[in-house]
């Protein structure tokens, strides 16, 4: 009898101790997430499979409001801590804190294969075969517009090549016919009004590469801005109401009807989609041409491997995953993303809505790719983007509610773009 109590003793040790070990096994993972709409609900579900199939990795997706990203993580990461991965968009600006997955997956043939084009913009200053992340969504801006409005109005939409300016003389006339408060909105952020800039002629760099943030057609994009905030089609309170290089979107203004045209992009149509369904017909409109190209800029959010995991070999087996074309056509096809993978952009992605609306601002958003200029694509890529991002409409922003003049907004943006770049090439 004491033999089988020892023997059932062992026995429960050996057991619990296969247990603990399998505890201690598990690897835990965490993501720094944030959302537009409903896409970590989505991820949500994606992980939930990957933890069944791999019952040794559990992931935790930290869902944190976007100025957290955009503010908090980059502290984070300089002091040396932070989760294993982060959603993000500051890609150039934040590459010197990505994992080098190129060990870690299992194919990275496949990578670049499929996110060849757009590896570049996460990859660190010299490192330029680094595999970092791939683009949880790829965005475009351009305009919505509530074409409900147009036809109460009896006003005609601009149509193919219509300027900023044709644009403007329409939705104010649409404004003072329905009596809508506010004619045009834009977000207020430098890379919504990059796009426009170059479009009127801005080259952002000079013959060397170097950022020259300021010149002719950047100067003529302010301007007309400026103008539009003391005539009123732009609104003066919403870029007004916060100051520097603070982000301020005017999508809740457009969903209750009191904008005509709102200047944003892509990301916006799963939330106008659930928010908006059928109460007006918003519309995705081609970007507006100035007298160097017609186009808006590329960019987007990718999901990054961080050099603070202490796990790289679960993080590269999970982005092969998550990586992967099958899982990538769900999570693209429900959240009403464009897709940042060619293999789903040339074979196309299964959207799952009815909603003609947001079809055809898929449509809209994905065909404007072709046309984007290259000086959008190099800006999204540049490493210090940011920085000449938050110059733009921090002190554009201050001439607009009467700070400082326009000539002196200029001034200070390229006095801001040569301090902060400087400071940050001396401290690496």
């Amino acid at each position: 009898m004491a033999y089988f109590l020892r023997k059932s003793v062992a026995a429960g040790v050996a057991a619990f101790g296969l247990m603990a070990s399998a505890a201690l096994a598990e690897t835990e993972l965490r993501i720094a997430w944030y959302n537009d709409g409903i896409e970590g609900e989505v991820m949500r579900d994606i992980l939930d499979k990957f933890e069944a199939q791999n019952s040794d990795i559990k992931v935790t997706l930290d869902v944190l409001p976007y100025k957290a990203i955009l503010e908090s993580l980059p502290v984070q990461l300089a002091a040396g801590e932070g989760p294993d991965l982060a959603r993000v968009t500051d890609l150039g600006g934040l590459s010197g804190h990505y994992l080098d997955l190129t060990p870690h997956v299992s194919d990275p043939a496949y990578w670049r294969e499929n996110f060849g084009p757009f590896l570049n913009w996460m990859q660190p200053v010299g490192e330029p075969e680094q595999i970092s992340g791939f683009m949880t969504q790829l965005t475009v801006t351009g305009p919505y517009v509530n074409k409900t409005l147009f036809e109460q109005a009896g006003v005609n939409m601009p149509g193919e090549n219509a300027t900023w300016d044709d644009w403007a003389a329409a939705v104010n006339d649409v404004a003072k016919k329905l009596d809508i408060p506010i004619p045009m909105a834009w977000d207020r952020s430098g890379h919504r009004v990059a796009g426009p800039a170059i479009a009127m002629g801005a080259n952002m760099f000079d013959a060397n590469g170097e950022p020259a943030l300021v010149d002719d057609g950047l100067k003529a994009m302010a301007t007309t801005l400026y103008n539009w905030h003391q005539d009123g089609t732009m609104a003066k309170d919403l870029w007004g109401s916060v100051s520097g290089s603070q982000y301020l979107g005017a999508n809740e203004d457009f969903a209750n009807a009191r904008v005509v045209m709102y200047m944003s992009g892509s990301w916006q149509i799963p939330q106008f989609a659930e928010k908006i369904g059928d109460a007006f017909d918003w519309w995705a409109v081609p970007a507006p041409c100035g007298p160097a190209a017609c186009t808006g800029m590329p960019g987007g959010a990718a999901l990054v491997a961080l050099k603070t995991t202490e796990h790289p070999a679960e993080v590269g087996k999970l982005m092969d995953y998550l990586s992967s074309e099958e899982v990538l056509n769900e999570f693209y096809g429900r959240t009403l993303f464009i897709p940042g993978h060619l293999g789903l952009a040339e074979s196309g992605v299964d959207f799952k809505t009815d909603d003609p609306r947001a079809k055809h601002a898929l449509e809209t958003f994905a065909g404007a790719v072709p046309g984007i200029s290259p000086v959008a694509f190099d800006l999204q890529g540049y490493v210090y983007n940011r920085v000449m991002f938050n110059a733009l409409i921090s002190r554009l922003g201050e001439a607009i509610v009467g700070e400082m003049t326009l000539d002196q907004a200029f001034e200070r943006m390229t006095q801001d773009v040569e301090k902060e770049i400087a400071e940050k090439r001396r401290d690496g």
